[in-house]
């Protein structure tokens, strides 16, 4: 029967896949798509605004998603239903289990999402090869770094791009040498050296890509208010705030983790030190911010 398809179960236009998340184009008509996607637990879903007059429905197959709107947190469980129409900012969502989506979208995104997709997750397949730490203190700074941010009141707009640029923050150590990353013992100038440049390796490696806009804060998250940081010696307000967020964020995170050669501090340990270096090293406001979160929420950060 003309204008009439039938597709079996397991079918597809096109498909994307990768450990964390698989993305199918079911069918494509008129300049609308409908897409389903399985998503891995514990993820960050960003649904954007898209050009005038686009309408997003989303039904969930299975699992819950947590959605922290202003009214308070929100449980998007199997069944229930999302749509947008005239977003005018960024919605943030929290993948609690494994999820399953249907998407219907009247504008094409397909080949968009598909891009993503694979160039975010052959980077982060590169991060963990290269080593299993970086990727999992990733994820942590990123956590906390949200914390932060939300206490500070950053604007939505700028949420995703610190989301990004959090758990990426030290991609560039993939080009770091495994004997000078892992050393125990203490390293040589040289060493320290190459370790310095790692930020300025993040920027160019996300270069060309949908996280290039994030390049900036990857390349500031060692630098220090007072110029002593590196690579480039950046100090005061030159160094953005995501950057600074991330630099409290990742030294804390780095602080209260144990290592196989020495114990991780308390977080009020780690506080402690945070704060002796307030005005010098670390934004006042960061600092205070991630106090009050952890304050907040018992148990995280190793209280």
């Amino acid at each position: 029967m003309e204008g009439f398809h039938v597709k079996k179960k397991g079918e597809y236009v096109e498909q994307i896949k990768r450990d964390l998340t698989e993305l199918s184009l079911l069918a494509r008509a008129g300049g609308t798509e409908v897409m389903h996607q399985k998503i891995a637990p514990d993820r960050i879903v960003s649904i954007s605004p898209g050009e005038e007059g686009t309408f997003e429905f989303f039904y969930i197959l299975k699992g819950s998603l947590l959605w922290e709107s202003e009214e308070g947190e929100r449980i998007i469980n199997e069944g229930d239903f999302i749509y947008t129409y005239g977003l005018r900012e960024i919605a943030h969502l929290k993948t609690i289990t494994e999820v399953e989506h249907i998407c219907v979208c009247t504008q094409p995104s397909f080949k968009l999402e598909a891009r993503k997709i694979s160039e975010f997750m052959d980077i982060l397949k590169r991060v963990e090869e290269k080593d299993v730490y970086t990727h999992n203190h990733g994820k942590r700074v990123q956590e906390y770094s949200v914390a932060i941010a939300k206490k500070l009141g950053l604007p939505k707009d700028r949420m995703e791009a610190l989301l990004d640029a959090a758990i990426f923050h030290d991609i560039g150590k993939i080009y770091i040498p495994d004997e000078v990353l892992n050393k125990q013992g203490r390293l040589t100038d040289e060493e320290m050296e190459q370790i310095k440049q790692h930020p300025l390796y993040g920027k160019q490696l996300v270069e060309g890509t949908f996280l290039e806009h994030v390049g900036v804060f990857i390349i500031q998250h060692h630098e220090r208010l007072d110029g002593s940081g590196y690579p480039c010696g950046v100090k005061g307000d030159d160094i953005m705030l995501e950057s600074r967020i991330i630099a409290v964020a990742d030294t804390f995170d780095a602080m209260t983790t144990d290592r196989p050669y020495k114990k991780g501090f308390s977080g009020t340990q780690a506080i402690a030190e945070l704060k002796a270096l307030v005005g010098k090293h670390y934004d006042e406001d960061v600092v205070s911010a991630l106090e009050k979160v952890l304050e907040e929420n018992e148990g995280l950060g190793g209280q």
